[in-house]
């Protein structure tokens, strides 16, 4: 199990952050995303690997005026 955003998730053997923005349906043209506090940049989506345990922040900015 990781924690996305502050809740349960079902985590799976070779996940990346990819996978998880897909399931979760996340499409947002800007998000940060960390793992365990530490930042990972958007061209390493689809490499980086979550692990069991991991509490991943995903973060939508956004703009105004």
């Amino acid at each position: 199990m990781i924690k996305v955003n502050n809740r349960d998730f079902q985590w799976e053997q070779g996940m990346t952050v990819e996978d998880i923005m897909k399931i979760k349906k996340f499409s947002w043209p800007k998000i940060i995303v960390k793992i365990n506090g530490q930042h990972v940049d958007e061209e390493d989506y689809k490499t980086t690997i979550v692990n069991d345990g991991d509490d991943v922040q995903m973060l939508h900015l956004l703009a105004g005026g």
